[in-house]
């Protein structure tokens, strides 16, 4: 039989923060990479050193040791130090799929800065399933092969093919049994915590780990990954394995290696491998622990719903008005564009990004971090935007005078915008006002005009007089001033990736300043209607929305559920002894907030009483209720073919999760939802084998923005930024159920925090 090569590839799985702080796992980094450098520098260690297939590390260490950032570029250049793809190790499903792809660019960019070459090798050891993109995702940056674990289950074999969205192919070492820790487990016994290492003892364990490998693997070269969860080289392990690497059984020859030197002998047998799996790669655990310790841990996508928000809004932030508004103002003006500040903001952003971050799976204390590095982003983003606009807008030409205010609208999107949009209009304190009847209530007058001077009629929303603000600047000390803020609605039309202009004209003392009268889109004390939909708001709240092209009503849209939740960061935990309680015989509050040819709004207050907490001593939910009022805003515009609903809870019952659902009744077994570069068609009923699989499947599943359902009658879609986690029941009305988020107290390695 044939010699084999076996590539030992030292590493360590990094993660940034999760049962410790950031801090204080920075400060076993510091001791760990001393010792790394160390072993490089005097020989002990041959190298290389792989950085868990991230660079960030390298970054993190240097703010504590400066100084030794030559001996690191030494190293980099040499190929003792193999950096990067990545910058930090996400989660592909909860950021955006342009993050993705901002990690690995800054990765890249890290470890060239070093001196060295990116590793090449599509490290995703750790990530809860895989995204269906990421094949293209990867082949884009230069990289033919991966290493996978989560969201699939074969044993038999190391290897498959992953074929993406697009078709673009990915061969890929996928970790059996134990993960990427498989060696930790199997040689180094990290888990044993009276084991006492022993040569004979290491030599027998590294030999049957060899054999394993050999009997699993189609290809040739074998993969020894030295790389558990923040463990630091181990002497005597390494003493065993570096005796191997300098004698030969016949059967094995050990080389101290990296994993891109392992795919550059796998990669020409790729032939060899029989299994292929298509798109996203999602499969609960199938088999006992001892046998494979994979688990998806799909619950993270609802934990710690805030995370999510705020990353969504960083995201929006950069890279729909900061970074489009920077080209323009570039391209229209000769503005410097702002890539320094955008680089700050991306690292401050993907920052949050880590796994074990942006899944909201970590102690209390590793989620506050979060809060800082967020405002920091978005921040950044939104000053950008600011000095865009606001460069752009000086070069436009025209006279303005005391009596006008310029308003310039950009659109940052890549198609025209032609629809009711709202404005809030800092109004000078000076400017005249007038009142209606005898004086109860003073409104700023005003008239608003085109670039082209004809008047558009308004609709004012909401007005705040007086309120302060802040003139800044070059060479003068700031300077406070008051507006009147004014909120309106009024149709406009805007081009795509550009702006309009709008000239705002001081009314007459006095006089009003009104328009023609037209009728509001409110067609009742509880109903609305526009050209394509009319909108009914039951007594407990739903909503009934007929489409008119169709005839086809949706009913009881808008129905909250709630059960309890005694998991954690990682799932979602049903109770047997549950309630499920839903708004459906609530009695709802409902008042007309806005109502006019543009715009109508409805306030919706839903009353839901639900158990204060989950009882751990009887493993019942909790006899004492409380009310969670459910407070919704919606809201129809003239021309849309959308129903508006921003939902605010005060959530103060705990272990608990909350559900909106949306009735189809859509005649279909799929779905739709959005990922990476991707729409997803999805089965609506659980795999019908769930029975055997250790780790159940779960109707929730993620989204990025939306999910939808239809049938060859019609369809419904719900679209919900920053809310990633979606299901259809499998029930005949098809109803999505959106998560809005889950309340629970346990966190990972304590007793219980109070921010779950």
């Amino acid at each position: 039989m044939a010699q084999r090569r076996a590539h030992y590839v030292l590493s360590t799985h990094w993660d940034r923060e999760w049962y410790q702080t950031f801090q204080d796992f920075r400060y076993r980094l510091v001791q760990l990479l001393d010792r790394v450098l160390d072993g490089l520098e005097d020989g002990r260690l041959q190298g290389p050193f792989q950085t868990d297939g991230q660079a960030i590390m390298l970054e993190d260490y240097l703010e504590v040791r400066p100084e030794r950032r030559p001996q690191i570029e030494r190293f980099a250049r040499e190929g003792k130090l193999v950096i990067g793809p990545w910058y930090v190790l996400p989660d592909e499903f909860l950021v955006s799929g342009e993050s993705l792809i901002r990690n690995i660019e800054l990765g890249r960019r890290v470890a060239r800065s070093f001196g060295g070459q990116p590793s090449n090798a599509a490290f995703a050891c750790d990530m809860f399933g895989h995204t269906s993109q990421m094949p293209q995702i990867c082949a884009g940056f230069g990289m033919r092969g991966g290493f996978i674990w989560r969201g699939l289950n074969p044993i038999a074999a190391r290897h498959v093919i992953w074929r993406g969205a697009d078709g673009t192919e990915l061969p890929c070492y996928r970790f059996v049994p134990d993960g990427y820790c498989s060696f930790a487990f199997r040689v180094r016994r990290a888990h044993e915590r009276s084991h006492v290492a022993d040569a004979e003892q290491i030599d027998t364990d590294l030999t049957a780990y060899l054999e394993q490998e050999a009997e699993a693997s189609e290809v040739d070269p074998l993969l020894l990954f030295d790389g558990g969860d923040h463990q630091e080289w181990d002497t005597d392990v390494y003493a065993v394995v570096a005796g191997r690497m300098r004698r030969s059984d016949g059967r094995f020859e050990i080389v101290h290696s990296s994993l891109d030197a392992y795919l550059e002998e796998m990669l020409p047998q790729v032939d060899r491998i029989a299994l292929t799996v298509e798109g996203e790669l999602t499969e609960p655990g199938l088999h006992p622990v001892a046998i494979d310790q994979q688990w998806l841990i799909p619950g993270v996508r609802s934990s710690r719903v805030w995370i999510k928000q705020q990353n969504a809004a960083c995201q929006t932030a950069l890279c729909h008005w900061a970074e489009p508004l920077g080209v323009m103002a570039s391209a229209a003006i000769g503005s410097e564009y702002p890539q320094g500040f955008l680089d700050a903001a991306w690292r401050w952003l993907l920052k949050n990004h880590p796994h074990d971050s942006i899944c909201g799976c970590s102690i209390d204390a590793v989620h506050e971090d979060m809060r800082f590095r967020f405002h920091q982003a978005i921040g950044i983003a939104d000053r950008l935007t600011e000095q865009a606009t606001r460069a752009i807008g000086a070069h436009i030409e025209g006279e303005v005078t005391p009596e006008t205010l310029r308003v310039v609208v950009f659109n940052p999107l890549p198609h025209p915008v032609d629809e009711p949009t709202e404005l809030t209009l800092q109004i000078p304190e000076d400017w005249p006002t007038f009142n209606e009847f005898f004086g109860f209530e003073p409104k700023p007058a005003f008239r608003i005009h085109d670039a082209q001077g004809n008047e558009l009629p308004y609709q004012r929303l909401a007005q705040a007089m007086g309120r302060s603000k802040l003139r800044i600047f070059d060479t003068r000390f700031p300077e406070s001033y008051r507006t009147h803020d004014v909120h309106v609605v009024l149709p406009l039309s805007v081009p795509a990736m550009g702006y309009t202009t709008l000239t705002v004209h001081a009314g007459f003392e006095g006089l009003p300043t009104r328009h023609p009268a037209v009728p509001g889109l409110a067609t009742s004390e509880r109903s609305m209607a526009n050209e394509h939909l009319i909108v009914t708001i039951e007594a407990n709240g739903t909503l009934a929305i007929t489409d008119r092209a169709t005839g086809r009503t949706y009913s009881r849209l808008l129905t909250f559920e709630d059960c309890a939740d005694i998991g954690d960061g990682w799932f979602h935990g049903p109770a047997v002894n549950d309630q499920t309680f839903t708004s459906t015989a609530c009695g709802a509050d409902v008042a007309l907030v806005h109502d006019g040819p543009y715009l109508t709004t409805f306030r919706v207050r839903v009353p839901l009483r639900l158990p204060a907490e989950f009882d751990f001593c009887s493993m019942t939910r909790s006899e004492t209720f409380i009310e969670v009022v459910i407070d919704s805003r919606i809201t129809l515009r003239r021309g849309a073919r959308h129903v508006e609903v921003e939902t605010t809870i005060d959530n103060c019952a705990r272990d608990h999760r909350l559900r909106v659902l949306f009735p189809t009744g859509a005649a279909t077994d799929t779905y739709l939802a959005d990922a990476a570069f991707d729409v997803v068609e999805r089965p609506i009923a659980l795999r019908h084998d769930n029975h055997i699989y250790r780790e159940l499947d779960v109707e929730t599943r993620p989204q990025q923005s939306w999910t939808a359902v239809s049938d060859a009658q019609g369809g419904l879609a719900v679209v919900s930024v920053g809310q990633l986690e979606s299901a259809v029941h499998d029930q005949p009305e098809r109803p999505i159920a959106l998560t809005l988020f889950r309340a629970t107290r346990r966190t990972v390695m304590t007793d219980g925090e109070p921010l779950g």
